[in-house]
C-alpha cells in the first residue's frame, strides 16, 4: 500500500474528506451523464442515427463515452440548454398574458361592465344608455366565446 493510504486511515478527518471527495465526484459524474442524454434527445441537427450511436457509445463506456460527448460537442450544449430556457419563458409569458387578459374575453367583459357602472355612477350615463351599452358589451363579447 501507498502512503497516501497509510496518511488516510492515520487521520479519520483526511479518509472523511476523501470519500466526500469521491461522492461528490461521483455525483457530478452523474449529472453530466444526464445532461448529455437530455442534450443527444434536444438536438434537432443529428440524425436518428447519430443519437443512436452517442447513446449506446454513453452507455456502453460510461466515462469514456461522457467526456468524449463533452469534448466533442459540449461547446453548443449551452446553446441549445439557453434556447430551450427561451421558449419555455416565452411559452410561460405567453400564457401568463393571456391568462391575465382573461380566456374568452371574460376577465375584459366584467372590466368593461365595471366601467360602464362607474360611468353611470358619476351621473355621465343614464339608465337607457347603461342598458344599451351593457348589452353591446355582452353581446360582444359573447360572439366571440368558445364556451
Amino acid at each position: 500500500m501507498s502512503s497516501a493510504t497509510y496518511l488516510a486511515y492515520d487521520y479519520p478527518l483526511l479518509g472523511a474528506f476523501w470519500t466526500m471527495l469521491l461522492l461528490f465526484l461521483w455525483v457530478m459524474w452523474f449529472v453530466l451523464l444526464f445532461r448529455v442524454i437530455a442534450d443527444l434527445f434536444r438536438d434537432d441537427e443529428l440524425s436518428g442515427w447519430a443519437k443512436t450511436g452517442w447513446l449506446v457509445f454513453v452507455i456502453v463506456l460510461p466515462f469514456v463515452g461522457v467526456f468524449v460527448y463533452v469534448v466533442a460537442r459540449g461547446r453548443n450544449m449551452g446553446r441549445r440548454e439557453i434556447a430551450q430556457a427561451r421558449a419555455q419563458q416565452e411559452a410561460f409569458d405567453s400564457y401568463i398574458r393571456e391568462t391575465a387578459t382573461g380566456r374568452g374575453g371574460q376577465a375584459g367583459t366584467a372590466d368593461e361592465l365595471h366601467r360602464l357602472s362607474e360611468i353611470r355612477s358619476r351621473g355621465d350615463l343614464t339608465d337607457e344608455e347603461f342598458d344599451r351599452a351593457k348589452k353591446l358589451v355582452l353581446s360582444g363579447h359573447g360572439a366571440g366565446s368558445t364556451h
